[in-house]
């Protein structure tokens, strides 16, 4: 796939800081990529330089296989976290400033925001003033701003901040929408659930450098944990005397004669004995691979654990909840 959008071997210190250190990546055209990471990890730092507010120490950055340059500002709509209008101007009034700032004719600019503040549920509001509006409808007529010219890349940094889950929803169906209509989207968030719904790829920085990036089925393939969780009755012993060093006992609780229970294959031993060993000694009920979640991966990045390989787990509890 076609990259948009290269940044390479990008570099950028500020007082005994560096904030990103020889970090590259590729942005696939017609795709959502999320940029991932844990506070103060870089992504801000990263979005401003490819915004061209700030400009990397090293390193370069490619639109279209163009270095990046002062003429492209147009072709790039920028959604930052901190948002903010001017609270005594009308919505209407400010909304068309700013698109004809963007290059929009007049007549063309109030056209198409009359199209969006309809769809928004915005046009009631249009020759109010602009602190009279909640802050989810602040942002969106700001989310409006952004793409209203179609910038060939748009880029959204934590766009759902403040949102009802109503408005969320409807500010997913419009970023697929954009995507599907050529748009390539960078979307940052801490919200992982968001990011398995709506990115394709994804790269994840971790304190300044690039630790992770490939698209998300693949990543999640990749990370597989080889936890299994299982039901079973009728054990013929309690079970972290049944299971040997090729399985890890991560936790198990009891209901009644069932014993609910997760537990990891180490190394490459397949599934298969793990499966044989619960069959020998018990009635198996459940059998199901936990496929890791965006979520489990980014915290297996950042912390070095996924969150199922508790602290509990390097010492097995007996069915009834006590310690070995």
């Amino acid at each position: 796939m076609t990259a948009l959008l290269r940044a390479e071997h990008i570099t950028k210190d500020y007082t005994g800081h560096r904030a990103l250190n020889r970090v590259s990546l590729e942005v696939p055209e017609k795709s959502i990529f999320g940029l991932l990471g844990p506070n103060g990890a870089g992504k801000t730092t990263l979005i401003r330089i490819i915004n061209q507010i700030i400009g990397p120490d090293e390193g370069i950055v490619y639109l279209n296989n163009e270095k990046l340059s002062p003429r492209h500002v147009r072709t790039i709509g920028y959604l930052p976290e901190e948002r903010g209008l001017y609270k005594k101007m009308k919505v209407g009034e400010q909304a068309e400033y700013l698109a004809r700032l963007k290059g929009l004719k007049g007549f063309e600019a109030r056209r198409l925001l009359r199209q969006w503040f309809e769809r928004f549920d915005l046009l009631p509001w249009w020759n109010k003033k602009v602190e009279e509006l909640s802050k989810g409808m602040q942002q969106k007529v700001q989310f409006i701003i952004t793409v209203l010219h179609k910038p060939q890349l748009l880029i959204f940094d934590e766009p759902f901040t403040g949102f009802d889950p109503i408005n969320v929803n409807i500010l997913k169906e419009e970023i697929i929408k954009l995507r599907n209509e050529g748009a390539t989207i960078i979307f940052s968030t801490h919200n992982m659930g968001s990011v398995e719904e709506l990115c394709d790829h994804i790269a994840l920085i971790n304190k300044s450098e690039k630790v992770l990036e490939g698209d998300v089925k693949s990543i999640r393939k990749q990370y597989a944990s080889r936890i299994y969780e299982v039901e079973i009755e009728n054990l013929s012993a309690p079970l972290d005397r049944l299971l040997d060093q090729r399985f890890r006992l991560l936790s198990q609780e009891r209901e009644q004669e069932v014993v609910k229970a997760r537990i990891q294959i180490i190394n490459k031993n397949p599934a298969n004995d793990l499966l044989q060993t619960l069959l020998n000694e018990s009635r198996l009920l459940a059998f199901k691979e936990l496929t890791p979640s965006m979520n489990d991966i980014f915290i297996k990045q950042v912390t070095g654990r996924f969150p199922a390989e508790s602290a509990e787990a390097a010492d097995p509890v007996q069915p009834n909840g006590t310690e070995k």
